[in-house]
């Protein structure tokens, strides 16, 4: 079963071959000339060079040492997956799927520039359990998430709604009965200390005076209650006092280079993601109707390298800047995401919602 994760796209420029390794496993669905057409009715075609096995041509008989070595190496292949005319022939559907760690080379033999789309997909077969440790350690982190699958019934929530103000955030863990839990085991170790202690000394009332024997465990109960009762005073009056603050304090949004918008909802404390790093990412994205387009919400984070094209401009810009373990909101208007040429079933110039968590920097 193949499952789309993930958007992809590449830009290839005439007399500049691009050699791509694939980082996860990619299908490729349309290719396309650009906006800006530099030889108006010029053919371009998009050559693809890649590694294929070598075929086997041994005889049975054939005990040769030399042909075993040869059997299943890899040589270049080249093949043409399409070509393109402005005016008569624009773009070309194709389902090609390359697998992870896989190099090829794309070419453009022409005068005009052309660009690829598609998805990084999951070939894992339905129920498949992975052994792999690190997908073991991802469904548990999803767990924490709190996000649904890209088959659940996350795309009925409204953008807004992710991380708001009022709403569990997303992809935050819950430890709120971990901390009650540990409070009420101190608050036991320190009783426990102060009962030992009057154990060694008699019991005096305020006024001083030795309290009667039959009086002693009431007294010793009323002084057991008092530390509960103060740390409950002391909690609500903290949960108080947090609950305005928030109320007060709103995500501040900022804009940066193109129009794109960020809100960070929640600032990571791991190290800070700058031009030039490989990050893993979790993201849902929306249109501004609150239609899901897309997510990573299970499985491997997405990565990417910042700054380097190969995502749209506004995850370039917008992912900077982030620490590990942080979570932001990215508005990316038309121009800095797919602009004029979008991917099939995406309307040209749409601005795009992105909910973000960097899960780390490689």
């Amino acid at each position: 079963m193949v499952v789309a994760i993930a958007l992809w796209s590449l830009e290839v420029q005439p007399g500049s071959p691009q050699t791509f390794t694939v980082p996860n496993d990619l299908r490729i669905t349309n290719v396309a000339l650009g906006a800006d057409v530099t030889e108006e009715g010029g053919r371009t075609s998009l050559k693809l060079t890649y590694k294929a096995p070598k075929p086997s041509d041994s005889d049975e008989d054939e005990d040769d040492e030399d042909d075993d070595e040869d059997e299943g190496q890899e040589e270049p292949t080249m093949t043409i997956l399409c070509s393109l005319t402005p005016g008569i022939i624009e773009h070309a559907l194709v389902d090609l799927i390359l697998e992870e760690e896989q190099e090829v080379v794309f070419e453009a033999l022409g005068k005009n520039t052309v660009f690829l789309t598609g998805n990084y997909v999951d070939q894992t077969p339905l129920g498949h359990n992975h052994d792999n440790e690190d997908y073991d350690s991802e469904d548990e982190d999803e767990d924490l998430y709190g996000i649904d699958g890209i088959d659940g019934s996350s795309s009925d929530v409204d953008i807004d709604e992710i991380g708001g103000e009022d709403d569990s955030h997303r992809f935050e863990e819950v430890v709120e009965e971990e901390e009650e839990i540990i409070e009420k085991q101190v608050d036991e170790a320190k009783l426990s200390k102060a009962q030992k202690k009057k154990l060694n000394k008699k019991l005096k009332a305020e006024n001083g005076e030795a309290v009667p024997a039959g009086e002693e465990k009431k007294a010793e109960a009323k002084e057991a209650e008092k530390p509960k009762e103060k740390k409950k005073e002391k909690k609500e009056k903290a949960k108080k006092d947090a609950g305005e603050e928030v109320k007060e304090k709103k995500p501040e949004v900022k804009e940066l280079a193109g129009g794109v918008k960020i809100e960070d909802r929640k600032i990571g404390t791991g190290p800070q993601a700058k031009k030039g790093d490989r990050v893993s990412m979790r993201y849902v994205g929306k249109f501004t109707n609150g239609k899901q387009f897309d997510a990573n919400t299970r499985g491997k984070p997405f990565p990417f390298r910042i700054g380097q094209g190969e995502v749209i401009k506004g995850w370039d810009v917008g992912v900077a800047g982030m620490r590990v373990g942080g979570e932001r909101k990215l508005t990316i208007p038309g121009p800095m995401a797919y602009g004029n040429n979008p991917p099939p079933g995406m309307p040209r110039n749409a601005t795009l919602l992105f909910e973000v968590k960097l899960v780390s920097i490689n």
